[in-house]
């Protein structure tokens, strides 16, 4: 028994932060049915590379779901969607504002379905203010909330967060928003609308940047691998590679020196001897321990790390992070069989819990997977169905497969 056993969601949305929400809903419990345009279906299908035809990116977060693929543009397919709704919990879209008013699939339209339903809208900018119609990527999201100026070397060029943030900031907010408005509908019967931006998820995230503005005016810098607030803290170079030290207090930082430098002196040196003073002196106290650190290898360097208690270890490249024993040993890389692709791997959920199976439940579904299956679910007629493929309302990418 999953916490979402028997909860069901009409999943609608695109590309990244809708379907990394509806992938962990569906790995609670939730039955997720990915509704996709006939054809080209998610734009994230088309997203190389590809194995058999079917893209590799798009089966990471769409894993654990069911596909239908139907046309909403026509009114059977409006209707068919509408019967769907009667049998759902959530609705999830991440259509630019205003397109579901267009097709007649927006929350008031649907509430007038199925009272109690949860509906939640993932946007650029949120479904008000000034900037409520323009278009919005993860990128654009990074440069609004001012990651990409905080991001990278000092006095370099803008430079954007190595992956999506701001659309798995999204997707993390919008599994947590639903979970509360399905609690509360559990406790008062009241369906609910979420209206989910992409800025202000990651803007939401900003916590100790924010402090420190809202307290001095302090707008963050880039500043590479350190601290903004304490040293060392960053990752320094050795014979072989990077290291990070994370000497933070001064506990750790007395357990660095006498420990792991050898430079017990620096403990009273003025440059060195108190936070402050090694936050005045960050840039010689950077050069002083890479003098040390590039004369032996990362590995040496994270065995004396180790031994001395001190927060350290490699700066990996991201192959090495997946082979990495530690990583393999959580169950952070799942094998699984992909009816197209066959055999793959993908990452594993990261929470662990005691009593709780959550797991990826199966691969992604080809487009229009399971178009026949649901609607038939739903009482559809067969015949229709069969009817309904021919005119092009309804689309199944590989109906040779199904019968396998």
């Amino acid at each position: 028994m999953l916490p979402l056993d028997g909860f069901r969601v009409l999943d609608l949305t695109r590309f990244l932060s809708g379907p990394y929400c509806t992938m962990v809903l569906a790995e609670f419990g939730a039955d997720v049915i990915k509704i996709e345009q006939p054809v080209t279906g998610d734009d994230s299908r088309r997203m190389a590379p590809k194995v058999n035809g079917e893209s590799y990116p798009f089966a990471m977060p769409n894993r654990s779901k069911r596909s239908v693929s139907l046309d909403l543009k026509t009114e059977r397919g409006r209707e068919l969607f509408l019967e769907l709704v009667k049998t759902a919990d959530l609705v999830i879209e991440n259509f630019r504002p205003g397109v579901v008013k267009r097709l007649g699939i927006d929350h008031e339209s649907l509430k007038a379905v199925k009272p109690d339903i949860l509906y939640c809208s993932i946007s650029g900018f949120g479904q008000t203010g000034p900037y409520r119609d323009r278009p919005g990527f993860d990128i654009m999201a990074q440069g609004v909330v001012g990651f990409m100026r905080m991001t990278g070397e000092p006095g370099g060029k803008p430079v954007k967060v190595g992956i999506a943030i701001n659309d798995i900031a999204a997707g993390v907010t919008a599994v947590y928003s639903i979970l509360a408005a399905e609690m509360n509908r559990r406790a008062t019967g009241e369906g609910q609308y979420i209206d989910i931006s992409l800025v202000d998820a990651g803007l939401a995230w900003t916590v100790w940047e924010s402090g420190a503005f809202f307290a001095d005016g302090e707008v963050p810098q880039a500043t590479g691998t350190r601290h903004r607030r304490s040293t060392p803290y960053q990752a320094y170079r050795t014979a072989d590679g990077y290291v990070v030290i994370g000497a933070n207090n001064d506990r750790l930082w007395l357990r660095l020196l006498n420990d792991v430098l050898q430079k017990p002196e620096w403990a009273e040196d003025p440059r060195f001897a108190t936070l402050p003073d090694r936050m005045a002196n960050i840039d010689e106290l950077e050069r002083e321990i890479e003098a040390i650190t590039t004369t032996a290898t990362t590995e040496e360097w994270i065995e004396r790390l180790d031994r001395a208690g001190v927060v350290g270890g490699p700066v990996l490249t991201y192959d090495e992070a997946l082979r990495d024993e530690h990583v393999l040993s959580r169950d952070m890389v799942v094998e699984l069989e992909h009816p197209v692709i066959g055999p793959m791997k993908t990452i594993g959920p990261p929470a662990k819990f005691s009593g709780l199976d959550f797991s990826v439940r199966g691969p992604a579904p080809w487009l229009g997977q399971h178009t026949a299956s649901v609607l038939q679910e739903a009482g559809v007629d067969e015949g229709e169905i069969k009817e309904l493929f021919t005119e092009g309302v309804l689309f199944d990418a590989h109906p040779d497969l199904q019968e396998r």
